[in-house]
């Protein structure tokens, strides 16, 4: 049994991994602006919240990760958005940055539509963690050096 911390660490990692995938297929298909193409993702996940919105609900500081300071329900929901527009954008041979941002919001609008129907937390109303992991693994190396 993982403990949600640990659930953490593991789906922020394969969100890092899928964004960075992610990255490469909007690249050929000729995104040139990837905050605009992520906050499309966000938008249509998050009820037409972009990253900067979601770290403001989230009290959190300029420039702070906000897939950082996600529980480990909300990265997965992420992780599905990133993985399901990759795959979309892929088969459907996207070309055009227009079109990729059209299909990163469509796939986080079925994602969100899907938790609704399943009577899932939407994803800006899961509580959040306590502390970011990215103090989480500071404190873990205090603790290893010791």
């Amino acid at each position: 049994m993982l403990t949600e911390d640990e659930k953490r660490f593991y789906q922020r990692n394969l969100t890092k991994k899928g964004n960075y995938s992610l990255n490469q297929t909007a690249k050929n298909a000729g995104v040139k602006n990837y905050d605009k193409f992520h906050n499309y993702g966000y938008k249509g996940l998050y009820n037409g919240e972009t990253a900067d919105d979601i770290a403001k609900r989230k009290k959190l500081r300029y420039r702070k990760d906000i897939l950082d300071n996600m529980g480990s329900d909300e990265l997965i929901a992420n992780l599905f958005r990133i993985s399901q527009t990759e795959q979309k954008s892929k088969k459907e041979n996207i070309k055009s940055e227009k079109e990729a941002n059209k299909v990163h919001y469509e796939v986080g609008s079925k994602i969100r539509k899907t938790i609704k129907e399943l009577g899932g937390t939407m994803p800006e109303e899961l509580p959040n963690p306590r502390k970011s992991l990215k103090e989480l693994e500071k404190e873990r190396k205090k603790l290893e050096i010791r």
